[in-house]
Order: C-alpha cells, then structure tokens, then sequence
C-alpha cells in the first residue's frame, strides 16, 4: 500500500500509509488524527513538522496507536471517553478469562492494544477544542466499537471529518464481524450485524454537520458524504434481510424479527415432528437409547447434566453410558464430558476437526471455547460408518454453525436421524455469530451442510437446544443455499477484501498456538533464552496465490523490537503457514505476554493484525 501525503489545504493533510492519518498543521508542530505504527512520522519531517504535539484517536484497536512508543514523552493523548479503559488499562482485558474462555461478548474484542498506553484527555460526544488553526469536534459514532468516535474539523473554511472504521468507501466498512453485539433480546453472541443501526445513526450525525469529505482510518476519501453513508444504509438493510430470512434465531427470539414477519422473500418455519421413542432429551443432550437400554449419548452441558444421567440409570431408564458423540466444541456441549466419563469410563468420538480442538484448548481463541480438555479415543474421518447395536451410525464433518463442527447420521429401519448441534432450527440455518467462522461460497460452510442434507435425506434433524424434531424439503433447502449465493455477492459488496469471508470471517488469520507456556531461567546453573515457535495461519478466501509476511513484536519487557520477517505464498482457497519463532530472555518475569504479529499479506499492509499469548512460568 503505497504512502504518500494529500494536502487539502494550508494547515490540513492527509497521510495515506496503512491507515489514514490526518495533520492538523501549525507551523513546525501537529496535531495528528491517529497514529498508526509510526511510519507518519517520518513523513512529517519531510513536510518541515519538526513537533507533534498531541494525537487523537477515533477508537481503541492496536492499528490505530501501535506506535506510541515512538512519540516523544510529551506528545498529548486524546481519546473518546469510552474508549480510555480499552487504550490505558489493557492489561485488565489480557487478565480477565472472560476475554479468554467461553467467549460470548466480543466487545472489546482481541484487537485492544497489548500493552496500555496513556491518556491524557478523554473528550465527550460534543465536546469541542481549539487546536492552531483548526475547531474540533468529536462526535460518538459507536459501531465498529462501542465507544467510537469522529472528529469533525474546521480550517481554512474547509470542513472534514475523521471517522476512524465507521465507514470505509462509499457503501463499505472495513469488516462485518465487528459489528457482532446484542441488544434489547439477545446478548452479543447472537447479534448479527447487531451494532448496524447505531453505527449508521452515528453517520447521520457526522452527515448532518455538514462536512465536504469523509476521511476514515481505512479507506478512501469521500467527497460526498450523504452518498457514501447512504449506500452503506441502503446495503447494511439489503445484507440484514437477507440474513433474516433464513435465520435459526427466528425460532429462538421471535419477538426480535417482528418487524420482519410476512415479508418476501423469507422462508416460512418448519413444524416441529415428533421425537421417535428411542431418543431422550435433556439439556443439550440427545441420547439414543438401544432396545436393551444402552445410551449413546451426543453431547454433554455440564456436571448437572452429567449427573441427571446417571439418576436416569439409577431409575433403570437406561442401562448404561456406552459413549459420547461430541457435535462441536463450544461449553454448553461439552463441558460435562469429563464427569460422564469417570463415571462410565465410555469412550468419547466426534468428528477430526473437533477432536483437533477440544483435545487441546490452549492452541485456540475461538467463541464458547472452554478450557477443559477431553482426550478423543476415536476422531472420525468424514463418512466413517460403524454399527452400534440395532443403529448405524455415520459420521461427518459438519461445518455449519462452526467451522469445526460435526454431524451425525443415525439409522434404523425408516429412521433416518440426522443430528447437526446447534446448525439447523426450523426456521432456517445458525449463523448469527460471525465469530464462529461460517463462510461463504458454493460447497463451503452452510452451503455444504445444506447440500449434504439433501443427499442424506434425513427423516429426522435434531438441534441439540430444541425439544422437537424437524425436517427441511428439497425446495427448502434450495431456497436457502440460494439465499447464502446471494448473501456472498451482498457481503462481498459491503466490505473492501476481494471476498465476503475477509468481512466476516475474522479468523483468517490467526496465531497457532495461540498459547503456550514457557519455563524460564537456568539450564543446567547456566541462564539461557527460552526458543518460542509457532505459525501464523492464513485462510485465503481469494481466488489467486497471494503471498504473506509476518514478523513477531516482542513485549516492551523483553527489549522491544521484532524479529525478522517471515514469508511463505498462500495457495487459493486453502489454509498456509507463516512460521515464526523468538526469544524468552532468560531474565523474563513470570507472567502472560501479549506478542502482537505485524502482517503482509497480497497488497494489505496490517501492522499487529493478530498476536499470541506466551505465559512465562
């Protein structure tokens, strides 16, 4: 991404790097309108700026201010009052395992800064400030964060707002997973694009002061503002009716979708159908009861439910726990597994992709995630059959309402039961969590669930929250692999990445491990550095090779700087690998350290885009 410096007047610049930067100038001092990782500093000694006097940031993520270690210590700190906490007392997030495990809130999420910087001014939603030439405004536009904020300047009878990710070209923003919040109904797990309305009202206010141009941290600039905002209302309605059509949560929380009923275009919900005698619920669990009372059981809450189990054995409703099935690897499902094993020492099988992440917890940041960790005695292949007293069972990689998901076929006689976690209700597909890594495309994600639902020709589909069963028809489910078709063209229109899934998908880049522990100190009387490796993954959704860079930041603790940078070519579609590795010094206190990876990835320049976790002991 090519950096260079826009003069839009005497006192008042631009500077294009990996973000936008504005300068407010003052003879041989500035103000800046975020900082980036620093590089615009030396674009200000070219333009004769030999001071910085104070910076202001529209929001609290690393990109923004990565490179306030390289301000002069007198260099002032604004920031919307919101968002101070999120910038000045990071270290609380990293320490909070809310912030780790079970994650279902994702505002603040994994973006934050690694390590806290000052603030020295937080401004209110209106406060104004004189700075040299210029009047400044800031405005809250919460939406990409809850406590975002614009700042709308006036000099040398211009006037231009800067509003940080709250859009990024006309009719775009930066990202959809962002977006993931609650509201009146649900929490933000189950929040979809939840933060839409707040966020175009937010433009409205910067639209309604009346500025000439649009100035985000990413993006482009826009000179007509009410067109750019909008499009992007237009778009963001057109994305969420889509989305509403074929929601599962239309089954769960029908009072928020009121607004929606009867409209076009949206599939009508399923009946439920009766459970077959051989099946028991409870919890999140299903159990298919064998003819002489053996359980196999699919999935597990908690302890209490491990325990009302066994008060069904003792009753004599069922015989015994012959094994575990395991859908997916979020808490609700799995967490009474270790219980329900010393009980009934069963075996425990689920599909190889789960397996990979439930036998080892701390290598993952995903949502729901929970710390305990099962060991697998049997990861199935996709299509492994095997018979369990009068069933056959099938397994198969299911990813639906995760990516790492899996389903199960049970059959006997007419039955054809097809049991899919938490992927399907009868009002249409789970994917109102960005963060669970449901893409878009033909033969991926949902689409490849719905497809492998019509091909299996379930009599039965199980949802392991809901009490009745149901059923799609082949109609149905073509109705909704058209919808997820042109979801991936609306998608891919609202955000600036080559493909929807960038947007929305914001695991395409992630850190594995994401956590590991080190020892530190002497080996053998001598103190030497600890070696940490791990890779950098990437997902490219393009249709093109696209080559990555990734160099590691090492925490202030150990030195500051970062290591080398690391390449590798990512093939079309399919995941590659960065590796990198660093040094503990031997001196490191215990402690867990945030390592931040700069990234390159085709034309993108993402300074501290993802980072890893290593915990000194």
């Amino acid at each position: 991404m090519a950096e260079n410096v826009v003069k839009l007047s005497e006192h008042l610049s631009v500077w294009r790097g990996h973000i936008n930067v504005g300068i407010v100038r003052d003879g041989e001092r500035a103000l800046l309108f975020e900082l980036g990782d620093g590089r615009v500093l030396a674009a200000l000694k070219g333009l004769g700026i030999k001071l910085v006097d104070s910076v202001l940031l529209s929001h609290h993520h690393r990109d923004q201010v990565c490179g306030f270690a390289l301000l002069d210590k007198g260099v002032r700190i604004g920031a919307p009052e919101a968002e101070v906490p999120h910038l000045a007392k990071v270290d609380a997030y990293w320490a909070d395992r809310k912030s780790r495990w079970g994650l279902t809130d994702f505002h603040p999420f994994r973006h934050v800064l690694a390590e806290p910087i000052r603030v020295d001014k937080a401004y209110k939603d209106g406060e104004s400030l004189a700075w040299g030439p210029a009047k400044i405004t800031m405005l809250a536009t919460p939406g990409h964060t809850d406590g975002s904020a614009s700042y709308v300047v006036e000099v040398d009878g211009l006037r231009v707002a800067f509003v940080g990710d709250a859009i990024y070209d006309e009719g775009q923003v930066y990202d959809i997973h962002s977006m993931q919040k609650g509201g009146k109904f649900v929490g933000d797990y189950h929040g979809f694009l939840g933060t839409r309305e707040a966020l175009i009202a937010g433009l409205n206010r910067v639209k309604g002061a009346k500025p000439s141009m649009l100035i985000p941290s990413h993006g482009n600039l826009m000179r007509d503002p009410a067109k750019a905002i909008g499009l992007l209302a237009e778009r963001m309605d057109r994305c969420y009716d889509k989305y509403v059509a074929i929601s599962a949560l239309r089954h769960y929380f029908p009072k928020m979708f009121e607004a929606y009923d009867g409209r076009p275009g949206h599939m009508p919900i399923r009946k439920g159908k009766e459970v077959p005698a051989c099946l028991r619920h409870l919890d999140t669990t299903w159990m298919i009861v064998s003819k002489d009372k053996a359980a196999f059981v699919i999935d597990v809450c908690g302890p209490n439910t491990a325990k009302n189990i066994q008060k069904l054995v003792e009753k004599g409703d069922i015989r015994w726990v012959e094994a575990i099935w395991i859908t997916h690897y979020h808490y609700d499902h799995m967490d009474g597994i270790p219980d329900l094993v010393k009980l009934y020492n069963c075996p425990v099988i689920t599909d190889s992709h789960v397996a990979e992440v439930v036998s080892n917890p701390l290598a993952w940041r995903l949502t729901c995630i929970s710390p305990i960790q099962v060991k697998v005695d049997h990861p199935t292949k996709d299509g492994e059959s095997w018979q369990w007293r009068e069933f056959k069972m099938t397994a198969y990689h299911f990813p639906g309402q995760t990516l790492y998901h899996s389903g199960l076929l049970v059959e006997s006689g007419d039955l054809r039961m097809l049991f899919v976690g938490d992927s399907y209700t009868m009002s249409g597909i789970d994917d109102y969590c960005a963060h669970n890594r449901n893409w878009l495309g033909k033969g991926l994600g949902f689409d490849y669930c719905l497809e492998l639902t019509r091909k299996l020709k379930p009599t039965h589909i199980f949802n392991e929250h809901v009490d009745p069963a149901f059923d799609f028809t082949d109609e149905e489910i073509a109705f909704m692999r058209a919808n997820l078709a042109e979801r991936e063209k609306l998608f891919g229109e609202i955000v600036p990445w080559d493909h929807a899934n960038y947007g929305t998908d914001e695991q395409w880049c992630r850190c594995f491990p994401y956590e590991q522990k080190v020892g530190a100190g002497a080996v053998g009387g001598a103190s030497v550095p600890r070696e940490v490796s791990f890779r950098v993954i990437f997902t490219n959704h393009s249709v093109e090779a696209l080559d990555a860079s990734c160099r590691a930041v090492l925490p202030t603790a150990w030195g500051r700087g970062a290591t080398e940078w690391s390449k590798a070519t990512i093939k079309s579609k399919a995941d590659g690998e960065v590796k990198l590795s660093l040094r503990v010094p031997p001196a490191a206190k215990p402690g867990r350290y945030i390592v931040p990876v700069d990234v390159r990835y085709g034309a993108w320049d993402l300074p501290q885009f993802t980072e890893a976790i290593v915990e000194v002991k």
